[in-house]
């Protein structure tokens, strides 16, 4: 949803952000009076490398340009919380399959570059939506301003927003987040509200590039240079890097507020147990502790295998100790069997020594034969 006053460059803004013509200007815009604040959805299918993305654009023509704008805000505010009714309605079904979301889940508001601070339209807008939808201020039109006009119109909104209570959406920073995500958040976080221009038009610029922006006597602003204005952080926000984020909060805080306490006005109280599944921090403590418990397990499955192969293979080498222990024993008894049997033979030989000898038998003697004898 986009919200701010007739010419603050709202069309211009969102089709530079999505690089199609996804609105068209308003012919109401072209008149000075408004019979009232009146509220237009547009829808339109953006395709980038394949991927679809259906886009729902809310406008409400007519707010800020009334003679009265004292409740010019509830129109919109009206169609925010309709739009909950039927998500609320569509969930309450017995058949859920096809629910279609036409929840908000991010409202741009433009803020008059005035540079001075919020005006009373501004801060009562802001704080009867800032519950109900994530609210991202955008200062308009920031060509106009210099940069330590928009530094100081900055700070002053955010004093008044903050002295106000009005709630804006902010990326969430986890103490998880690696170095890259954590830079990235603190530029966007850096940059609230975004001061943007917008420009659908390419220009040349200095170096004889061809680049989406403005053209101007004294040189020309670049849309997408971030030394000339926000527009790449907004589009960081809204697209490329917190898209899931913007519809988490919706879907996790916001319309679980709207939820809780219209059926606390139905006289329908609720056992916040039952919806435990919608608090992600809690769901994530839950899915950690069920990991750790699965490692722990894991972890006790394997020191018990490795004390059974441990076991087994002390076993094993005792099994085999003892074999060879068994072996030595019986060579060692075979041994000492035979050095006794030698033992017995060698004493045997000495007393056969030690007995007297008979004397030798004479030799006889050899008779003659011949003639002789």
């Amino acid at each position: 949803m986009v919200v701010g006053e007739p010419g603050l460059g709202k069309t211009t803004l969102i089709n530079t952000l999505f690089n199609k013509p996804v609105l068209t200007k308003n012919v109401d815009e072209e008149r000075e009076e408004f019979p009232a604040v009146t509220v237009q959805s547009t829808a339109s299918e953006i395709e980038e490398d394949g991927i679809k993305l259906r886009l729902n654009v809310v406008t409400a023509p007519g707010f800020g340009a009334l003679t009265n704008n004292a409740e010019s805000w509830k129109p919109i505010a009206d169609e925010i919380n309709t739009r909950f009714d039927t998500y609320l309605e569509s969930e309450s079904r017995l058949s859920r399959t096809t629910i279609e979301d036409p929840r908000i889940h991010a409202l741009l508001y433009f803020i008059e570059p005035s540079g001075h601070s919020l005006r009373a339209l501004d801060i009562a807008f802001m704080k009867q939506v800032h519950d109900k939808v994530n609210l991202i201020p955008v200062i308009a039109k920031a060509d106009t301003l210099t940069d330590d006009e928009i530094v100081e119109f900055k700070r002053r909104i955010l004093d008044d927003i903050k002295y106000q209570g009005i709630s804006v959406f902010k990326p969430s920073v986890h103490e998880t987040d690696d170095d890259d995500a954590a830079v990235l958040n603190n530029n966007v976080l850096s940059k609230l509200p975004f001061a943007v221009v917008g420009s659908t038009n390419y220009v040349q610029s200095a170096d004889g590039r061809s680049v989406r922006g403005r053209s101007y006597p004294w040189g020309i602003i670049e849309v997408e240079n971030e030394n000339h204005n926000d527009f790449v952080r907004l589009r960081e926000l809204l697209i490329r890097n917190y898209m899931e984020e913007l519809k988490e909060n919706t879907n996790n805080v916001l319309y679980e507020n709207y939820r809780s306490a219209k059926l606390l006005r139905m006289g329908i109280e609720q056992d916040e147990s039952v919806f435990k599944e919608f608090d992600p921090l809690a769901k994530q403590e839950e899915e950690k502790a069920l990991h750790e418990a699965k490692l722990a397990k894991m972890e006790q499955e394997m020191k018990a295998v490795f004390q059974q192969k441990v076991s087994e293979k002390e076993k094993k080498l005792q099994r085999s100790e003892a074999d060879l222990f068994s072996r030595h024993k019986e060579m060692k008894d075979k041994l000492s069997k035979q050095i006794k049997l030698l033992e017995d033979k060698k004493a045997q030989l000495e007393k056969q020594k030690s007995l007297p000898q008979d004397p030798p038998a004479p030799a006889p003697q050899k008779s003659r034969k011949g003639f002789l004898r």
